[in-house]
């Protein structure tokens, strides 16, 4: 039998960065806080949080409060109503780009509050695998076990930078060897459209300088003030491509990323409000 008092305690650390902050949040003192995270360590024979700083959960304390979420989920599904003091939340991880231009004014349809996982969409159904998240948006249609996969559309990018970017690095076009030589923009590292851009532009791996930016709306802007190239959705950079802020490096050679939602199948039909407003906005938006 799970103590969901240390639960709920172990989820407001996680949450909210500290073992003040949860004692806070839950009226009870730090050392009450520690003693029951003491205590759901001992039982579970594993250690649930890394101090840092800053505080971060291990594998298994990230599972253990997933858990408690999916709980309240269900919980607050039966009750047919959500008090707020009562309201659960709901963990999803969401990849920045889509975050930063459609994906946010859905997630008023959650049934709860929200707590958003930013991660590549090549790499977010490794959150719903690692049972840490409730939903995801990822470029991977094939469901991941135990969950349902909706396809939502093709989130488009183009490879942009400035025009005096382009004149002084490109000059003859973006090959391959002025590639090499040319500043791009990198998100992080499980960033691949620049990558993957290239070898479909030149055929081949091209090794390339970058700047990391993990900022949607920064990144953009660092192409606009020419600090470098790089892959920027479609639907943000619309304005800059049609005044000749941005210059499309070949126009003919957009990147299209494919978007599914994928939904824990035990908390789909609690989850059912949201998934319809995520399709919703995402018809109006990605590509087919």
């Amino acid at each position: 039998m799970l103590d969901y008092p240390a639960l709920q305690a172990l989820a407001e650390i996680l949450r909210r960065g500290s073992f003040e902050a949860a004692a806070h949040a839950l009226s009870v003192t730090p050392s009450a806080i520690s003693q029951r995270i003491r205590n759901l360590e001992d039982r579970s024979g594993t250690a649930l949080i890394d101090r840092g700083p800053p505080i971060t959960g291990t594998e298994a304390g990230l599972r253990l409060a997933a858990h408690l979420d999916q709980v309240r989920l269900l919980e607050a599904t039966l009750a047919g109503a959500l008090r707020p003091a009562e309201a659960p939340v709901i963990r999803i991880a969401i990849n920045a780009d889509s975050l930063a231009t459609w994906a946010l004014a859905p997630l008023a349809a959650a049934p709860g509050l929200i707590d958003i996982v930013i991660d590549d969409q090549d790499h977010a159904q490794d959150w719903l695998r690692g049972g840490r998240v409730a939903a995801a948006l990822t470029s991977e249609e094939r469901p991941v076990s135990g969950c349902d996969s909706l396809p939502l559309g093709r989130m488009r990018y183009r490879a942009t930078a400035s025009p005096s970017f382009v004149a002084r690095h490109f000059p003859n076009g973006p090959d391959a060897d002025a590639l090499a030589r040319a500043p791009s923009l990198r998100f992080n590292g499980k960033d691949g459209l620049q990558d993957r851009w290239v070898r479909a532009l030149t055929g081949r791996r091209v090794p390339l300088p970058q700047h990391l930016i993990p900022s949607s709306q920064a990144f953009a802007q660092a192409s606009r003030l020419g600090l470098g190239w790089g892959m920027n959705p479609e639907i943000m950079i619309e304005p800059d491509l049609a005044s000749g802020r941005l210059v499309d490096l070949a126009p003919g050679l957009p990147l299209d990323v494919p978007l599914c939602w994928q939904v824990a199948r035990l908390t789909a039909p609690a989850l059912h409000p949201l998934t319809r407003a995520i399709a919703m906005a995402a018809r109006s938006v990605l590509l087919a």
